[in-house]
């Protein structure tokens, strides 16, 4: 029997109080990921509130998915794994290329620079408020300053990554608890499901108070022409190997960029850039683009991404520091909500695109970059297409994000520790 399952996995037998685990290899662990999408699929086509509210697909299958894992796993029968992380930061990173691929110079001019200004300004704000926000609620609760940032900027606007890159900093060198990282990591798993949930349900009341529409004139670029794209397979292999190259060519601007003190860079925003740079490129020299076969890539790995991330939350990992650590997720919550309708709607213009990127707002402010790009396509599947929505907010936000957090969580750090 034992060599049999060899060929599903590993089975690891119950030692020191744990229970036993069974970890699939990665094409089952792919099979598991297809299940989700078809059941995100279908939940979202059967449900009129799922669709309305925006919440993406994927996410409601894989938290089902996650939930009943951890039953499985709380009622001692075994733990199960999936053999994932590679293909995860596969998926992440060809995703964001993607994204880079529609930042485009000609699209920059029409947004204008003074929309890039009003989403630096606010992202800036919404950091700098949540771990005021945070310390504040710490306080109150009696939890260690550095673990009420942990749950904070840190964890929400920067994610699991940059809360996991923090917690050591944190530790080290001023003195956090042990159970920093933990903490950090925790909240950020949190922040990935409310940044989901929140984002779709805001910019859907948004547009029904104000009665909003979008622009029937604002297509994506594949369909720009007024015809149906066709795939072609012989472009698919070249776009994707393009991809491929590019992914690479992001490796040394991501070395660059991860290498300025005090700022933690993720991986995908050197592939985001390499993105940039190809496509303008291409543009300037007047080199064809399929756009057409960048976008099925896009989607394609943005769904299988967010399946695989939904799937493998730990939720069980979460109870021991649910208590201290919800209440101030929890105010969270509320501030991003908050934030998304009175500041960043205001801000962005009051009207169908910057209701679109609230949305994306709320996924990155409690989540990660895919969060947001994912709460806006689940956004314009339902109420229609916003190209500046979609191609600038995301991508624009997240390096702000990216640029920014580091520096004030540094200094704040410093301050309250």
């Amino acid at each position: 029997m034992e060599h049999i399952l060899s060929y599903f996995g590993t089975y690891t037998p119950a030692a020191d109080g744990a229970v036993a685990s069974f970890k699939f290899e990665y094409l089952c662990s792919l099979g598991f990921a297809a299940i989700v999408i078809f059941m995100g699929r279908w939940l979202v086509a059967h449900s009129s509130a799922l669709k309305k509210f925006a919440i993406p697909a994927p996410v409601v299958s894989g938290l089902l998915f996650s939930i009943i894992i951890a039953v499985i796993k709380g009622s001692g029968v075994m733990a199960i794994k999936f053999d994932v992380a590679t293909i995860k930061d596969l998926c992440q990173n060809l995703f964001f290329l993607c994204v880079g691929f529609g930042f485009s110079y000609k699209l920059l001019r029409k947004a204008g620079g003074k929309l890039c200004i009003k989403i630096a300004v606010a992202a800036c704000l919404l950091i700098t408020l949540q771990d005021v926000l945070g310390v504040l609620v710490g306080k109150v609760i009696g939890l260690h300053p550095l673990l009420a940032l942990q749950c904070s900027s840190s964890a929400m606007s920067g994610g699991v990554g940059t809360a996991s890159a923090f917690g050591p900093i944190f530790i080290d060198k001023f003195g956090a608890p042990d159970s920093a990282t933990t903490v950090g990591v925790a909240a950020g798993t949190m922040g990935n499901i409310m940044g989901s949930l929140i984002g779709g349900p805001v910019a859907a009341f948004l547009i029904s108070r104000h009665g909003l529409k979008s622009d029937p004139n604002d297509k994506p670029d594949a369909e720009m022409t007024g015809s149906v794209p066709e795939l072609n397979n012989g472009r698919m292999v070249s776009t994707f190997a393009l991809c491929l190259l590019a992914a690479a060519l992001g490796m040394p601007i991501y070395c660059l960029l991860d290498n300025i003190p005090a700022i933690e860079m993720p991986k995908f925003i050197g592939c985001l850039f390499a993105g940039a740079i190809v496509r303008n490129i291409l543009e300037a020299c007047n080199i064809q683009f399929n756009v057409p076969e960048v976008d099925a890539i896009e989607h394609m790995f943005l769904e299988l991404y967010l399946a695989l991330v939904l799937m493998t939350i730990d939720i069980t990992a979460l109870a021991p520091v649910a208590g201290q650590m919800g209440v101030i997720l929890l105010a969270q919550a509320i501030l991003m909500a908050l934030f998304g309708i009175f500041v960043s709607f205001n801000v962005f213009g009051r009207d169908y695109g910057a209701a679109v990127m609230t949305a994306g707002n709320c996924g990155w402010g409690c989540g990660s970059g895919p969060n947001a790009v994912a709460n806006e396509k689940a956004v314009m599947d339902q109420y229609g297409w916003h190209n500046v929505a979609w191609v600038l907010y995301p991508s624009f936000a997240v390096i702000i994000d990216d640029i920014y957090n580091p520096i004030f969580l540094s200094i704040f750090a410093g301050i309250v520790a």
